[in-house]
Formats: structure tokens, C-alpha cells, sequence
């Protein structure tokens, strides 16, 4: 993680203090183990699969996500792997089972819940990190957009993961293509981890949505991520639009702290013109990179 923080400047941020107090991050993913780095902070659990009460992952790509935006880095020597906001509440949301699979209908309960419950537990941002092809059934596609774009409405931003489904265009997942949630790839997807060969270099998905909408709009580092476990004791690393998604959201809880009345799309042009470097200096179709400290200098 201190890799991470340094390619999307978080120093200036920690000099203000700045580290996700009071901003609250839903997840929608397959549940959160209690993790000591997250001890005391999981305001909420719901899980929609076997209706459990007390916090679990059958799966760790939720803790995983969880630790990227709000460990504190307790079972690592110096802190080392803290997450981005690592003072920020969570929700879990479980709408995936223990191989890491859903359906529309579960992430759909998740929103309405989130919708029913953001003011009690001010929520402000959520972070989606899975999503289906634009091959899925129409009626699916647009019950799923409809719904997240509704939540972005209420206040709450949402961001999306882009896929691992690139380099090729239009290969952005559902429901990354919505034309009001930030959509997330990864900035550092020609890189591989050692041995792994489920992720073949260039594989953030990559737009324009077939509505010629740029996506994704903003890029984090995404390959070889240190993160929490499921198993309580550690650490694991992890790969993919999934990991890119929740250090935006990370970057952003701290933003959200600092700027606590900025609405979802107040924040999201903040974003377009603070992005650095921009994506044309990359050679990527999209903003940029996410840079925290622009984000929050005023």
C-alpha cells in the first residue's frame, strides 16, 4: 500500500489530518471478515445470500476491498498496509456467495437497502466492485443502471470497477457504463503478478461505452495489492479492477472529509479537473489519474 499511496500523492492529505473520520463507505461484495485492521468500524452488515447477522467472508475479495479503503494497517509492521482512509466507516453489503458470484436481483436489494439506510449511517460513498458484461439481458442492464443512477441522485456517489475484460473497447462492465457513476480502471494494468495468469497485461476494460461515453473516467493502481484477509491474522495480495476501484474510493473518502457538502457530481468534476497526469499524457482514453492531494487542496 505505501506503493500505492505514493502514485496517487496522499502526503499532502495525511499533513491535514485528513484519513476518512466520520465518512462512511458502503461495499457491495462477498461480506467482510472481522479483521482487527477494521476492528470497530463495520457500522453495518447485511447479508442477502444466508440472511447471517455477524460479520463473515466466505470468499476475501470483500475484505480485501474493505482493507484498501479503511485499514489501519494494526497487524503490519509500522502500518504499512493502512488503507487509503483508514478512519473511514464501513457497510458491507454481501451480495455475492463464497465463489464470488451473484445476480441482479441480490445487487438490487443491496442498493435499495443502501437507499433506506444512507442517512442513518451517512453514507457517502459506495464502491461496486463487480459487474456483468453488456451482453447481459436488457431488462437486467437497465434495472441496474436505473437503480444505481438513482442512488448517485440521493447523494450517494458510486464507484464502479471497470472489468478485467480489456484492452479491447467497450469492454467495461455493468454498471460501470452508467453515464453518472465514476467508473475505475486500472492504471497499471500492463503489469502481472509473478505466477498469475488469470489477468493477462492490458486488462482493464477499456470504452467508449456503446453510447460513446469516455469509461473509465479515472485510473488507480490496480496489479499486485497488498490488502486484508479473511483469515484475520494478515495480508494477501490481490489483483484487478476490483483493488483500482476502492483506492479511488479511498482517495475520495478523504476528499469527502475535507469537503464534507460536496455533492457526487460536485466531486466528480472536481475529479475531471484535478486528474494528473492526464490520460493523454499516459496514452489511455480518460481523465487521468486520481491525485489525492489535488483533490483536497482548496
Amino acid at each position: 500500500m505505501e506503493r500505492v499511496k505514493r502514485l496517487i500523492h496522499t502526503d499532502y492529505a495525511y499533513k491535514m489530518g485528513l484519513s476518512g473520520k466520520n465518512v462512511t463507505v458502503a461495499v457491495m461484495d462477498t461480506g467482510v471478515a472481522p479483521h482487527p485492521d477494521l476492528e470497530g468500524r463495520i457500522l453495518a452488515f447485511k447479508d442477502f445470500f444466508q440472511k447471517r447477522e455477524g460479520a463473515y467472508d466466505d470468499n476475501g475479495h470483500g475484505t480485501h476491498i474493505s482493507g484498501i479503503i479503511a485499514g489501519n494497517g494494526k497487524m503490519s509492521e509500522g502500518g504499512r498496509y493502512s488503507g487509503v482512509a483508514p478512519r473511514s466507516n464501513l457497510v458491507m453489503l454481501k451480495v455475492l456467495d463464497g465463489g464470488g458470484n451473484g445476480n441482479t436481483e441480490k445487487m438490487l436489494q443491496g442498493i435499495d437497502w443502501i437507499l433506506k439506510n444512507r442517512k442513518a449511517y451517512h453514507i457517502r460513498l459506495l464502491n461496486i466492485s463487480v459487474g456483468m458484461l453488456p451482453s447481459a439481458g436488457k431488462r437486467e442492464q437497465q434495472d441496474l443502471l436505473a437503480a444505481v443512477d438513482e442512488l448517485w441522485n440521493q447523494g450517494v456517489m458510486v464507484v464502479a470497477a471497470a472489468g478485467n475484460n480489456g484492452p479491447g473497447e467497450e469492454t467495461v462492465t455493468i454498471p460501470g457504463i452508467s453515464r453518472k457513476v465514476l467508473t475505475v480502471g486500472s492504471s497499471d494494468d500492463e503489469e502481472t503478478e509473478k505466477n498469475r495468469r488469470t489477468l493477462l497485461p492490458g486488462y482493464s476494460g477499456r470504452g467508449p461505452t456503446r453510447c460513446c461515453i469516455i469509461k473509465p473516467e479515472i485510473l488507480a493502481p490496480g496489479t499486485g495489492i497488498v490488502s486484508c484477509s479473511r483469515d484475520q491474522k494478515g495480508y494477501t495480495i490481490k489483483s484487478g479492477t476490483s483493488m483500482a476501484a476502492p483506492v479511488a474510493v479511498g482517495a475520495l473518502a478523504l476528499a469527502f472529509e475535507r469537503l464534507p457538502d460536496f455533492s457526487p457530481t460536485e466531486m466528480k468534476l472536481r475529479l475531471y479537473e484535478r486528474a494528473y497526469p492526464r490520460g493523454e499524457q499516459i496514452g489511455r482514453k480518460c481523465w487521468g489519474m486520481i491525485h489525492a492531494d489535488h483533490l483536497v487542496r482548496i
